[in-house]
């Protein structure tokens, strides 16, 4: 992944309260890259610091901080691999990784790292205060890594995870995207026609002063309501969404029945499918390659998979290796995995490679879901143009169904 080195942003500001040599109280601003140099500076100029607290105007900041994703997560895994495997002291890298960062927010979290590891923390330990973007399974990579003696070995193992993790990730979203778009556009054009073109035919029906074919009455029926209702249209989209977002987060049977249709969605279903065994394979490999046992390896798998389905399937299987039983045993058992991985694996532990034939079973479905994607993608660009012409057309149709009507009746 190449590495793009933006401009300088700007440092912190720290007020503070303190005391100088000759006891008088002063009171202050300071521009510092992080809270442990703006320390530093104020005592070497002689001040016996009483507080100091980064000043932050949290109206404006709600409104302007910058959300740290996923792929903020990756572009700082690798840069500090690099810095690392270059020979660089960790906390001299944090100092370079933060300078070339984009986002304040990313920024702000690596300063916070570097101030812990300065003050004795370990980098695993360091990590672990910022749960909302490094998950247990990444401090645990690291907390090997800093226990072995091998962190740069592992920051690099991460790194490659978290590149292909995300890569994987931007796949499945543009996949998503076209049937998001071909509903949106649908629902835009069917809107346009019903509120603005269908009202102009309404007037000219209106002097025919005969009874319209059904077909078009329901047509002019449905403009009428939609112009006069389509606020409670609106609504109720909105209202629908935010049930099912809030039954999603609550209930786990709800999330059990969505993952499986996601699974049986036609097309749809199997890149998700796949896109799953890629990322348990990927994940799997990393972690065991890393030297974490098989079973707590197969949990930091399963909350991977993000499908209720499977990750109660892999943490079935970590309790049938808990009692002796081999892996590709275990998952033929659940009759969730294809053929191929399981004999893959199979290969794995009978030659002491588990870790290589696992990523032989991620690179070859990750290129499955690749060669998905752009199947979808080409087969929903004429999908799109079939939808609207049966929508314009079915609109055209209904509109002059009385003009054919009455041509008839002349």
């Amino acid at each position: 992944m190449a590495l793009k080195i933006n401009k300088k942003i700007p440092d912190p500001i720290y007020s503070y309260e303190g005391v100088d040599p000759k006891g008088k109280i002063l009171k202050g601003e300071l521009s510092a890259r992080s809270l442990t140099l703006a320390k530093i500076t104020l005592k070497k100029k002689g001040l016996n610091l009483k507080s100091i607290r980064e000043k932050r105007h949290r109206r404006f900041d709600a409104l302007t901080k910058k959300k740290i994703k996923s792929l903020d997560i990756c572009i700082f895994t690798r840069q500090l691999a690099t810095m690392i495997k270059a020979g660089v002291p960790l906390v001299q890298s944090f100092e370079i990784v933060a300078d070339g960062l984009d986002n304040p927010s990313m920024r702000e979290v690596v300063l916070g790292i570097k101030s812990h590891v300065e003050g004795g923390t370990t980098f695993a330990r360091a990590l672990a205060h910022y749960p909302q973007h490094f998950d247990h399974l990444f401090c645990s990579l690291v907390d090997s890594g800093e226990q072995s003696g091998s962190l740069e070995l592992m920051l690099d193992r991460v790194a490659i995870y978290k590149e292909k993790s995300q890569v994987l990730k931007q796949k499945i979203k543009k996949a998503m995207k076209y049937p998001a778009t071909v509903t949106l556009v649908a629902l835009v054009v069917t809107i346009i026609l019903m509120v603005k073109v269908v009202p102009i035919f309404q007037d000219l029906f209106a002097s025919f002063g005969s009874e319209l074919p059904a077909f078009t009455q329901v047509v002019v029926d449905l403009s009428k309501w939609m112009q006069q209702y389509w606020w409670m249209l609106i609504g109720f989209i909105v209202a629908l969404s935010y049930a099912l977002i809030q039954t999603k987060k609550r209930s786990k049977a709800f999330r059990d029945r969505l993952d499986r249709l996601s699974l049986k969605i036609p097309i749809l279903g199997d890149l998700v499918y796949k896109s799953i065994i890629a990322r348990f394979s990927r994940t799997l490999a990393t972690t065991y390659a890393a030297g974490v046992p098989l079973i707590d390896a197969l949990e930091f798998t399963a909350g991977a998979t993000n499908n209720v389905i499977f990750q109660d399937a892999v943490m079935k299987i970590r309790d049938d290796i808990a009692t002796g039983q081999q892996l590709q045993l275990a998952m033929r058992a659940s009759q969730l995995f294809p053929s191929m991985a399981v004999q893959m694996v199979a290969i794995g532990e009978e030659s002491g490679s588990l870790d290589a034939m696992l990523d032989k079973v991620a690179n070859h479905f990750e290129s499955e879901v690749d060669n998905a994607v752009d199947g979808l993608t080409a087969m929903m660009e004429p999908l799109i143009m079939a939808v609207l012409g049966v929508l314009v057309g079915g609109l055209v149709i209904a509109m002059y169904l009385p003009i054919f009507k009455m041509g008839s009746v002349v």
